[in-house]
């Protein structure tokens, strides 16, 4: 498991193209058959991917970075499904997850295994786990079944549907929020107005984009604002005190997750658009 350090502002300022990919940038998260995860002490966040292609992959790492006995002693993981249909199996019962679709898995699970059902047609589990303190049961949702809302206008290039899955009146959890975004063929903002949480930092993972495409992710305070150049199923970080907006070549989909101190969807402090430098 990868560790990533905090970051101050006024630090961040002074950061070239490689530094701020170095700090903010997660490029890997699918290995055939292996695990990746990364923990970032911007509230103790860990982001990653499961890829079982023709064998298992359980959830499991070096616990002494987490001063645990098993990997959800004292922590939440949601997870959701990016490739072909798959099988989680938590604590012995399995749950199905067909493409986008989501599963909650509570404090206290102590064996995750991760399968593809078609090696042909893999399926890529993405991963958030958020300290937790308090169990709450294991739970799936599905895209269909997910509360989703229109917003934007293909006037302003930034037609979507949000879709969310563990939040205040959905899944429950200790205090991970996760959702997913898809934007409407021609349209290619994700946010903005932008808008940053003081109160819970959020990573985003950029997917559904051609091989050629690219998102410029912005990110920074707003008077100082910085860009990450994103391709298909790669992460990034956004401090608490970060924008987090971009666009895209074309449109595209990407899963959003939080934690924090709240579990409120709407929590945020909007930037306005003059302010942005």
């Amino acid at each position: 498991m990868e560790r990533r350090y905090a970051s101050h502002p006024s630090q961040v300022k002074q950061f070239d193209t490689e530094r701020l990919r170095q700090e903010f940038h997660i490029p890997k998260l699918f290995t055939p058959n292996a695990l990746e995860l990364v923990l970032t002490h911007e509230d103790r966040m860990i982001i990653g991917g499961a890829a079982p292609v023709n064998s298992d992959v359980k959830l499991e790492t070096d616990l002494r970075e987490l001063g645990v006995e098993y990997f959800l002693e004292r922590r939440e993981l949601g997870v959701i499904n990016v490739g072909g249909p798959g099988i989680i199996l938590v604590d012995g019962t399995a749950y199905d997850l067909e493409r986008k679709d989501c599963l909650y898995i509570g404090m206290g699970s102590r064996e995750v295994i991760f399968r593809s059902k078609d090696a042909a047609n893999p399926a890529r589990f993405y991963l958030n786990s958020a300290p937790a303190h308090k169990e709450f049961p294991t739970a799936k949702t599905t895209l269909a079944e997910a509360e989703s809302g229109a917003m934007g206008s293909i006037e302003n290039s930034n037609e979507r549907t949000i879709h969310r899955f563990i939040h205040e009146s959905g899944i429950q959890s200790s205090q991970l929020v996760m959702g997913m975004t898809q934007l409407k063929s021609g349209s290619m903002w994700n946010t903005m107005p932008a808008h940053v949480h003081p109160r819970r930092m959020e990573a985003y993972m950029y997917f559904d984009l051609p091989e050629d495409a690219v998102v410029i992710h912005l990110m920074g305070e707003p008077s100082e604002t910085r860009h990450i150049v994103m391709r298909n199923e790669e992460a990034v970080i956004s401090p608490s005190w970060s924008i987090h907006s971009g666009a895209g070549t074309n449109n595209y989909t990407f899963i959003w997750s939080m934690a924090g101190d709240n579990k409120k969807y709407a929590d945020m402090d909007a930037v306005s658009m003059k302010a942005l430098k």
